[in-house]
């Protein structure tokens, strides 16, 4: 029985684990944390992710999560609201799009393998051979037909198996950072923005959520920073968003004392293949579209299907990258033009959104303008038929 060991519990590799199971492999996933990684911020489930998700049977259960949004509302320096939008818009949702909190989805991932999956937490690949030896940095070295590579844009897998990072990151030139405040403002449902020339916070409470999460993003050139040095990096945003109005200085203050802070390049993984040996990699780790993109979760969802789908099959590592590159360039041709929307780069500009989101909802011409701003994100989730593997 073809033995496949998955590294990285994410998203795609407990997908990846739910597949290749399916398919009838033996599956193992390591894990660096020492649990299924909790909370994380709220993330877009659209399109072919939506038909995978369904015949995991569970479609039902990520709607019962969904984060219920109701408005995002941008504010100014002072503290007025200036626009207000339907959150589906603010997000670019349409149809049965979804939306849920990355911890709970992961949860429900991992709580659908659990059962017939091996997991070894608090543990990470160190080596691979050619053989599929697998050197760990806890357990005994193992032997594996296959290794997968889940483990997220900064893959240790893909240092390993294709070399350094910097060969494969293509830089948007933005920086972003999340983290967990408290729901000072007393939001319910809702979002709320404040946007500068090249700098935008944004902090939201989802449902059945007492905390509120606060995200920043700006533009910047290429940082230099240990990504071990969490307090380096709480000061490097500290820096990037000193002098910022409405409740940015509070919302600082708060950062200081968050335990789940994120802090990275808005970037993006470009590979010309994800396969070499018995190593493939899904998701971040061969082809992340960066935050800004939307879709880094609905690639993770439907990469793991197809490439589990193309082992099982016969098509192998070639019929996965056929199957799935032109759906991957899709996607990542969001990013670079989301990431513009998100963070702008003068005082028109800015102007000009401000006062376009304040009068959409009396525009005669409103729908066309919503779909140029949902159009190309549903193209690109659609971007794929997708097989029937189990046939």
């Amino acid at each position: 029985m073809t033995n496949i060991l998955i590294s990285g519990a994410s998203i795609a590799g407990t997908t990846t684990a739910y597949w290749l199971r399916r398919h009838g492999f033996t599956v193992t996933v390591v894990e660096r944390a020492p649990a299924i990684r909790e909370g994380g911020y709220k993330v877009d489930v659209r399109g072919a992710a939506l038909q995978v998700i369904e015949r995991m049977g569970l479609l039902e259960a990520v709607r019962a999560r969904s984060t219920d949004m109701r408005v995002a509302t941008h504010y100014d320096a002072q503290g007025r609201p200036v626009a207000t939008l339907d959150a589906a818009l603010f997000g670019g949702r349409t149809g049965d799009d979804l939306e849920i909190m990355r911890g709970d989805l992961n949860e429900l991932l991992y709580d659908l393998t659990r059962d017939d999956v091996e997991y070894l937490f608090d543990d990470s690949v160190t080596a691979i051979a050619e053989d599929g030896t697998v050197t760990f940095e806890r357990s005994p070295q193992r032997r594996f037909d296959f290794i997968v590579g889940a483990d997220g844009a900064h893959s240790t897998t893909r240092r390993i198996a294709f070399g350094e990072e910097s060969r494969f990151v293509r830089d948007l030139g933005y920086y972003i950072s999340i983290c967990t405040v408290p729901n000072t403002l007393g939001l319910d449902r809702e979002e709320a923005v404040h946007a500068s020339v090249g700098r935008t916070a944004n902090v939201y409470s989802t449902r059945q959520d007492t905390g509120a999460k606060a995200l920043f993003m700006w533009s910047s050139p290429p940082l230099a920073y240990d990504h071990r040095d969490v307090a380096g990096q709480k000061a490097l945003l500290t820096q990037a968003m000193a002098g910022a109005g409405w409740e940015v200085p509070e919302l600082l203050e708060s950062v200081r004392g968050a335990k789940d802070f994120y802090f990275d390049s808005v970037s993006q993984i470009h590979m010309d293949h994800w396969s070499k040996g018995r190593v493939l990699l899904v998701g971040d780790a061969g082809y992340c579209a960066s935050p800004a993109s939307g879709q880094g979760t609905s690639l993770a969802i439907v990469g793991a299907y197809v490439l589990a789908g193309e082992l099982a099959t016969g098509g192998g590592a070639e019929g996965y990258e056929r199957e799935l590159r032109p759906f991957v360039e899709a996607n990542q041709a969001l990013g670079p033009a989301n990431v513009k929307g998100m963070v702008i780069d003068s005082k028109a500009a800015l102007w000009i959104q401000l006062k376009l989101m304040r009068l959409l909802p009396r525009l005669p011409g409103r729908d066309r303008m919503i779909e140029r701003v949902t159009g190309p994100i549903h193209r690109a989730a659609n971007a794929i038929s997708l097989k029937n593997y189990m046939e």
